[in-house]
């Protein structure tokens, strides 16, 4: 007996008339894909959740290409809630982002929710051309309402150029190392939440390294890349701090 497994590809091209095309838009089983309204030359898909999951033992894939000159918004239509299943395996929940010079993708998908029994590992690994721009948002939060979480644990990778410029894994919940609630991480919050942004200019011109907010840090990378990590009480607290950290990097 094994869990389910669903692939989401989504593929964008300039269109030659100043808009961007959706050439590849195919999801199966429990991952739906769907385009909405564009805001001018701007593309939008929704990722829709058509089954309950990931469920232990589950293995879900999504992958998204933007080629150079197109335009990608990708959002998902409801939270993804990672639950406990007939089987005792982990589930699995992989995302492939890749960047072409000159394109540019939005990654805005709603909170992951970790559910006490669960066990998740997801990996998100971006990798974009020197010219490529990106906004990224990850955002989990560790069990539902006066719930316990599951263990979840979160790798996040991005590549400019080649270069890896972040690696960072975050294990939470049941079975973590030890400390993972502790002051020098989570510090008792319940929601944490990271903000990638990619921008040629900051090659010439980094960000300063600041704080934004109560509990949340805005720093440069080793690229022309600027990362915010956040905790909060709750995920609407976190996505307020994430939008507002979003608005002082312009």
């Amino acid at each position: 007996m094994s869990g389910v497994h669903a692939t989401a590809r989504i593929r964008a091209c300039a269109d030659g008339r100043g808009g961007t095309a959706l050439p590849v838009l195919d999801g199966d089983g429990p991952l739906a894909v769907r385009r909405t309204r564009a805001a001018g030359d701007e593309a939008r898909v929704m990722l829709v959740g058509a089954m309950s999951g990931p469920l232990g033992g589950d293995r879900f894939r999504v992958e998204a290409e933007v080629g150079g000159g197109a335009r990608l918004h990708v959002g998902s239509a409801a939270a993804t809630i990672a639950l406990p299943g007939q089987l005792k395996d982990e589930a699995h929940y992989a995302v492939r982002l890749t960047v072409a010079d000159g394109g540019e993708l939005r990654w805005l998908p709603e909170p992951l929710i970790s559910a006490r029994g669960s066990e998740l590992y997801v990996t998100t690994h971006a990798d974009l051309a020197p010219g490529a721009r990106l906004v990224l948002r990850e955002e989990q939060v560790l069990g539902r309402a006066g719930e316990e979480p599951g263990r979840l644990t979160s790798r996040l990778v991005l590549r400019v150029g080649g270069k890896t410029v972040l690696d960072q894994e975050l294990a939470c919940g049941p079975g973590a190392p030890g400390g993972w609630d502790g002051p020098a991480v989570l510090g008792g919050h319940r929601a944490v939440g990271q903000l990638v942004v990619v921008r040629p200019e900051f090659a010439e011109r980094p960000v300063a390294a600041r704080i934004v907010g109560e509990h949340a840090a805005l720093v440069p990378l080793a690229g022309p890349a600027a990362l915010v990590t956040a905790v909060a009480p709750d995920g609407l607290r976190l996505r307020r701090v994430l939008d507002e950290a979003l608005a002082d990097l312009g």
